[in-house]
């Protein structure tokens, strides 16, 4: 493509203005004079303002214009279901719209990545200087929490301060959140926002990318995207870094012809070269939820407390290695607003949910229920305990749908494809239960509500995870980093076999951390900055 074909140029294009892309857009611009392109498809945050507060994690959860709706394929290990996969768009990406976790993951975790310049002792400078900005804190204690810590105790965990400090092997504790007064700390608010304002950085919102743009000896040249129905293509002098999550991003490299060849060839699309791993991988940490009744209302308003272990003790896993991870969720929180989301996608067929009015007229008859003093009343006695499979050994996958842009993937997390982590999550179960019937929770009150006392037997208890297991929305591994030349991009992130393309996301990370992803996303596009701002 001759440079006459670009509309403009700049130094950087990034594409995805989500957790990591923030954070590589704003500091190639402060801390450079290069020019930065970032390309968003969803909308500005001001657009939709509680993904600036504190509190509007709930609204944001139901708000298909920040909570991107999408559905995995049909999943034998749930009964052939189509699950609900959705993932944030907009500013800030889904860390403008989740619950604020901020856990480093552990030693053990980045051990786990098998890439020496990954391990935890090379990166936990990185966080730190990342937090000085972030600045993340841990609610204050509560009643409920005090209950829920000392039951945990009762069970065999043992009380952590610090869920940042390395070692997450049968702890539990009040885990760091990304906010600072009533404001969020997303990506965007912390990094982005400030560095808005500096002439050398544009963001364009609404903005689909199309396809990376190559030159015949491989090497990316800039990016075409469609805003407002029209194409737009611009030259990148520098490189193209890709942060546009671990479904968007295999899906573009995959548009822009890099994938695997006959895949790529069934959609009619060029091949710039064939690489088989792109799209594979795929890791998600599929739930399921507990949900009991207190004697109390309970005092707590935020999913706060996050405990991790090693259920499944004849697992390949290493020694220090949790397998799961422990959620006490206070159903006050956000129990309507996610029956609003999910109870369409669990009872509607998949032909009636994108083009029906049926999704609407269910989330406005659950909002007209959860009006009922008396429903109000007993949801603030309720608290959930979410069983989160940590380290699956499930891997799935992410294709093509067809081959335009507004096409969409076919999202395949493959759960409990693996029987281990159906038996992996029996055990989790059976464990939290443990929690729930130690003395302090059985003072607190802790009558089992769902899946029920009675439900004991291993066989019925895979039946219910199978018939009621969720995403947790931690996708990942889709473009696997490695020190391997099959690996999609190596240590530096560069796009093995091309030149000029990064990806920095969690699409690279080669296996899911047992805890929440959004520090580690934020984490990579953070180390990604620095990599290209030392070569320059």
């Amino acid at each position: 493509m001759s440079e006459a074909s670009f509309e403009h140029e700049v130094d950087y294009i990034v594409v995805g203005g989500g957790s990591a892309g923030c954070i590589v857009a704003a500091r190639l611009a402060s801390e450079s004079a290069a020019s930065v392109l970032l390309l968003e498809f969803g909308e500005h945050g001001e657009d939709n303002p509680e993904t600036l507060i504190v509190d509007g994690y709930k609204q944001a959860f139901i708000n298909d214009r920040v909570m991107w709706p999408k559905n995995s394929t049909p999943q034998p290990g749930c009964l052939g279901k189509s699950l609900f996969v959705g993932s944030g768009r907009g500013l800030g990406g889904s860390g403008a719209i989740n619950a604020m976790v901020y856990l480093r993951s552990s030693v053990a975790d980045f051990a786990d990545w098998g890439v020496d310049a990954w391990r935890w002792s090379e990166v936990v400078g990185d966080y730190e200087g990342m937090e000085r900005v972030l600045d993340p804190h841990r609610r204050p204690p509560t009643a409920f929490t005090d209950a829920c810590v000392a039951a945990a105790e009762q069970a065999g965990f043992r009380h952590e301060e610090d869920l940042n400090a390395g070692d997450l092997d049968g702890v539990l504790g009040h885990e760091w959140m990304n906010y600072r007064g009533e404001e969020r700390r997303s990506s965007y608010v912390a990094f982005l926002k400030p560095a808005l304002d500096r002439p050398n950085l544009r963001v364009e919102t609404e903005a689909r990318a199309r396809r990376v743009i190559f030159a015949g000896d491989r090497r990316a040249i800039g990016v075409e995207y469609e805003r407002r129905g029209q194409v737009v293509r611009v030259r990148a002098r520098r490189e193209v870094i890709l942060c546009a999550g671990a479904v968007e991003s295999a899906k573009l490299l995959k548009l822009s012809g890099l994938g695997p060849a006959a895949e790529l060839r069934r959609h009619g699309l060029p091949v710039v070269r064939d690489s088989p791993e792109i799209g594979e991988n795929f890791q998600d940490h599929p739930n399921i939820a507990l949900f009991y009744l207190g004697r109390n209302e309970v005092d707590a308003k935020y999913p706060q407390l996050y405990g991790f272990h090693r259920a499944n003790t004849e697992s390949e896993l290493p020694p220090g290695q949790p397998d799961t991870c422990y959620v006490f969720y206070p159903a006050r929180s956000s129990l309507r607003e996610m029956v609003m989301r999910m109870l369409p996608t669990m009872i509607l067929p998949a032909q009636l949910r994108d083009r029906s009015p049926l999704p609407e007229g269910i989330r406005g008859a659950v909002s007209l229920a959860f009006r009922s003093r008396q429903l109000q009343r007993l949801v603030e006695r309720i608290y959930g305990m979410i069983v989160i499979l940590g380290k699956p050994k499930s891997r799935g996958q992410v294709t093509l749908g067809g081959p335009r842009p507004s096409d969409d993937p076919r999202i395949d997390p493959a759960y409990f494809s693996d029987p281990e982590d159906l038996e992996t999550l029996v055990r989790g179960i059976e464990l939290a239960r443990r929690v729930t019937g130690a003395p302090a929770l059985r003072a607190w009150g802790s009558r089992e509500l769902l899946p029920g006392r009675a439900l004991r037997s291993r066989r019925v208890l895979e039946g219910f995870i199978r018939a009621n297991a969720m995403t947790t929305y931690h996708f990942a591994g889709t473009a696997r980093m490695g020190e391997d030349a099959s690996s999609v991009v190596d240590p530096q992130l560069k796009v093995r076999g091309v030149e000029g393309l990064r990806v920095a996301d969690a699409s690279v990370i080669p296996a899911v951390p047992v805890s929440a992803l959004n520090a580690p996303s934020m984490l990579i596009g953070y180390r990604a900055a620095s990599m290209i701002l030392g070569e320059d």
